[in-house]
């Protein structure tokens, strides 16, 4: 977008820009993150600051001067390390904002300010923040990595690690201490799986039997898949998801995991927990990475693996084989929590769907819909969930019931899709328009005689024989509840060909 002016702001403007930026109410309000080490020896903080402050103030002097006629608001960021540095400067006016490049003389303080800042005790910042506007107001923001820099502001692990050479520091973030140590140590390829498993077995290496973390599998999947709807339901963008054989969960705190089913009765659950103390031990510390995946089989590979392991990040990995939860070095309960859906017991459960949807009705549940959430929850672990069953838990006058029953259908879930019968004159019409639609002859059959007898499921559709008229495979079509046509003749007596209509028709709704 352009800004609607462009050149210098005018004296007046510079002189009353100057007045207010002098004035004791306009000093700058400067937010750091502290990180708790002591800076250099022999340093005076209290000088060192004030230093960083005037150096900020001419900065900020610096892109004022340099902005367009009329600017409102500098929103100015600078990322650096000693070895790159990017920048992003905007001026706003009138709700129009503009990209800008700041000269080499504000860019050299930028570095002058960088490097006073790295005698105080958290350090030289990574990244810095000043939001000016024209009545002189400012506020300078220092970033040391406690969440992690958005994607065009992340530069390449080997220019953090010359600038740790050049600062160093006793402990970073999990996520930056990952981002530049893990070297792709988490990575398990199929080919370097299958080494490490024929490793493991020739040594003896075995999975640890885990019969208190997660629940059985098809427990968890259930549990996992009624928090999903619900959440899908409420249209929160918050909650997990479940997809074909898959399910994910990321929260705000950036810790989450997915869960994986595989064909033959396996599964895979990995993820992490962004403050993992193992992992910041192996980062930050002399031990050793923990080893996961100690006696996984030779599937668990990155294909089924949370996308972590590309990070570093990946904290935990479970695997279900032969009935049973196994684990390498993973933490347990407590060290997993964060970063699972609440499918630890059925209560659990029930307390998260009942949590979310008071949040979203902005008043607490009854004890109807508690009982409710509680019958969504059994149903679910048993596999008999309804669309009714939803509803009498989940409004459907006021949220999207259907999100909540494709959730289900998506988990493969034995979802019980109830369709009301179709009419006697709904089921001739239908047909009628499918004998239509595929061009079928219709001479000595005509559609305006079709009748319709009720059977199992559907309709038996025909058009009935004159008395004393014998006819060989005459055209029958059973029409289903569901609307599904199927055509057959008189040939196929009806009881045989019915009994195979309503296994079909079972089979789509699985009833």
């Amino acid at each position: 977008m352009n800004n609607p002016q462009a050149g210098k702001p005018d004296d007046d403007l510079m002189q009353t820009f100057m007045d207010s930026f002098a004035q004791a109410a306009g000093e700058p309000v400067i937010s750091t993150t502290i990180v708790s080490h002591p800076g250099p020896a022999g340093v005076d903080e209290k000088q060192v600051t004030g230093q960083a402050r005037e150096v900020t103030h001419a900065i900020a002097r610096a892109l004022a001067e340099e902005g367009p006629e009329g600017w409102e608001r500098i929103d100015a960021v600078f990322a650096w390390t000693v070895a790159t540095q990017a920048w992003n400067v905007i001026y706003s006016a009138q709700g129009r904002g503009v990209r800008a490049e700041p000269s080499q003389a504000t860019l050299l303080l930028v570095q002058d300010q960088r490097e006073i800042a790295a005698q105080l005790p958290e350090g030289p910042w990574w990244r810095m923040r000043i939001v000016l506007t024209n009545d002189g107001q400012i506020q300078t923001d220092y970033d040391y990595g406690d969440d992690p820099f958005p994607d065009d502001q992340l530069f390449p692990p080997e220019a953090y690690r010359a600038d740790i050479a050049e600062y160093p520091r006793r402990r970073l973030p999990v996520w930056l201490a990952a981002y530049v140590g893990n070297e792709g140590r988490q990575l398990r390829p199929a080919k370097v799986a299958a080494a490490q498993s024929r490793l493991d077995r020739g040594r003896g290496v075995r999975g640890i039997a885990s019969t208190t973390d997660f629940p059985p599998l098809q427990l968890l999947w259930a549990r996992w898949t009624a928090i999903s709807a619900t959440y899908a339901a409420l249209g929160s963008a918050q909650g997990p998801r479940v997809l074909p054989s898959l399910g994910w969960f990321e929260t705000t705190k950036r810790s989450g995991s997915t869960l994986y089913l595989l064909p033959g009765d396996r599964a895979v659950i990995s993820g992490g927990v962004w403050n993992s103390p193992e992992l910041d031990a192996a980062y930050n510390g002399a031990a050793p990475m923990p080893e996961i995946y100690a006696g996984a089989p030779d599937w668990v590979t990155d294909a089924v693996l949370n996308p972590r392991t590309s990070s570093g990040l990946l904290s935990f990995c479970y695997w279900w084989e032969n009935g049973g939860w196994y684990r390498g070095e993973s933490p347990g309960g407590p060290g997993l929590a964060a970063a699972i859906p609440g499918v630890w017991t059925s209560d659990v459960t029930a307390e998260i769907i009942a949590a979310g949807l008071a949040e979203a009705g902005g008043a607490p549940l009854n004890d109807q819909t508690r009982g409710a959430v509680e019958t969504l929850v059994a149903a679910a672990e048993a596999g008999v969930v309804t669309f009714e069953t939803i509803s009498a838990a989940i409004d459907p006058a006021r949220f999207d019931v259907d999100a909540a029953l494709n959730q289900f259908t998506l988990a493969g879930l034995r979802t019980f899709v109830t369709a009301p019968p179709l009419s006697r004159e709904e089921a001739i019409e239908r047909v009628r328009r499918h004998i239509l639609d595929k061009g079928s002859d219709t001479t000595g059959y005509p559609l305006d005689q079709l009748n319709a007898d009720r059977i199992e499921s559907g309709w038996m559709v025909y058009v009935p024989t004159q008395p004393g008229e014998i006819m060989l495979g005459r055209a029958i079509y059973y029409i289903a509840d569901d609307g599904v046509v199927e055509a057959s003749s008189s040939s196929v007596p009806p009881a045989v060909y019915i009994a195979g209509f309503t296994q079909r028709y079972n089979a789509r709704t699985r009833q």
